[in-house]
Protein backbone atom coordinates (compact mmCIF):
# COMPACT_ATOMS: atom_id res chain seq x y z
CA UNK A 1 0.00 0.00 0.00
CA UNK A 2 1.27 3.47 -1.11
CA UNK A 3 1.03 6.12 1.17
CA UNK A 4 -1.81 7.49 -0.56
CA UNK A 5 -3.56 4.57 0.30
CA UNK A 6 -2.11 4.87 3.73
CA UNK A 7 -3.63 8.40 4.08
CA UNK A 8 -7.42 7.20 2.71
CA UNK A 9 -7.68 4.40 4.98
CA UNK A 10 -6.69 6.53 7.78
CA UNK A 11 -8.65 9.51 6.83
CA UNK A 12 -12.03 7.26 6.24
CA UNK A 13 -12.17 6.96 10.13
CA UNK A 14 -13.21 10.38 10.02
CA UNK A 15 -17.32 10.52 10.67
CA UNK A 16 -19.84 13.07 9.34
CA UNK A 17 -19.82 16.05 11.72
CA UNK A 18 -16.32 15.65 12.32
CA UNK A 19 -12.94 16.87 10.23
CA UNK A 20 -9.53 16.16 11.09
CA UNK A 21 -6.17 18.15 9.61
CA UNK A 22 -3.24 16.78 7.65
CA UNK A 23 -1.16 17.08 10.67
CA UNK A 24 -3.29 14.28 12.22
CA UNK A 25 -3.21 12.40 9.77
CA UNK A 26 0.43 12.26 9.21
CA UNK A 27 0.60 11.68 13.50
CA UNK A 28 -1.62 8.74 12.98
CA UNK A 29 0.66 7.45 9.95
CA UNK A 30 4.08 8.25 12.15
CA UNK A 31 5.67 10.63 10.16
CA UNK A 32 5.52 14.77 9.41
CA UNK A 33 4.89 14.68 6.01
CA UNK A 34 1.86 17.24 6.33
CA UNK A 35 2.62 18.39 2.71
CA UNK A 36 2.20 15.01 1.26
CA UNK A 37 -0.88 14.22 3.06
CA UNK A 38 -2.29 17.00 1.95
CA UNK A 39 -1.13 16.06 -2.10
CA UNK A 40 -3.10 13.22 -1.41
CA UNK A 41 -6.20 14.71 -0.34
CA UNK A 42 -5.58 16.62 -3.57
CA UNK A 43 -5.66 13.28 -5.57
CA UNK A 44 -8.03 11.23 -3.48
CA UNK A 45 -9.88 9.65 -6.74
CA UNK A 46 -12.17 8.00 -4.28
CA UNK A 47 -13.99 11.13 -3.02
CA UNK A 48 -16.50 11.85 -1.22
CA UNK A 49 -16.23 7.77 -0.28
CA UNK A 50 -12.90 8.49 0.89
CA UNK A 51 -14.18 12.09 3.33
CA UNK A 52 -10.97 14.81 1.79
CA UNK A 53 -14.05 17.46 2.23
CA UNK A 54 -13.25 16.17 6.09
CA UNK A 55 -9.38 17.52 6.19
CA UNK A 56 -8.67 21.09 7.29
CA UNK A 57 -5.64 23.16 8.26
CA UNK A 58 -4.40 22.87 11.81
CA UNK A 59 -5.45 26.49 12.48
CA UNK A 60 -9.24 25.51 11.82
CA UNK A 61 -8.72 27.28 8.75
CA UNK A 62 -10.58 25.44 5.46
CA UNK A 63 -7.42 24.65 3.41
CA UNK A 64 -7.90 23.84 -0.33
CA UNK A 65 -10.16 21.22 -1.95
CA UNK A 66 -10.53 19.89 -5.63
CA UNK A 67 -14.11 20.39 -6.04
CA UNK A 68 -13.62 23.79 -4.67
CA UNK A 69 -13.73 25.44 -1.24
CA UNK A 70 -17.44 26.47 -1.85
CA UNK A 71 -18.59 22.97 -2.35
CA UNK A 72 -16.49 22.05 0.79
CA UNK A 73 -18.45 24.21 2.96
CA UNK A 74 -21.53 22.89 1.46
CA UNK A 75 -20.56 19.35 2.13
CA UNK A 76 -19.43 20.27 5.59
CA UNK A 77 -22.27 22.81 6.45
CA UNK A 78 -24.63 19.47 5.30
CA UNK A 79 -22.65 17.28 7.78
CA UNK A 80 -23.60 19.80 10.49
CA UNK A 81 -20.03 21.74 10.74
CA UNK A 82 -20.31 25.36 11.70
CA UNK A 83 -17.87 27.22 9.72
CA UNK A 84 -17.56 31.09 10.84
CA UNK A 85 -15.36 33.21 8.38
CA UNK A 86 -13.83 30.02 6.44
CA UNK A 87 -12.64 28.62 9.81
CA UNK A 88 -13.83 25.38 11.91
CA UNK A 89 -13.95 25.49 15.54
CA UNK A 90 -11.71 22.52 16.26
CA UNK A 91 -12.75 22.49 19.75
CA UNK A 92 -16.34 21.46 18.78
CA UNK A 93 -15.27 19.29 15.79
CA UNK A 94 -12.07 17.20 16.13
CA UNK A 95 -11.37 13.76 15.36
CA UNK A 96 -8.25 12.84 16.59
CA UNK A 97 -6.85 9.17 15.72
CA UNK A 98 -5.70 6.58 18.63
Amino acid sequence: MNFSEKCYEVLKKVPKGKVTTYKEIAKALNTKAYRAVGNAMNKNPYAPAVPCHRVVNSNGKLGGYAFGLKRKVEILEKEGIVIEKGVVNLNNYMHRFN
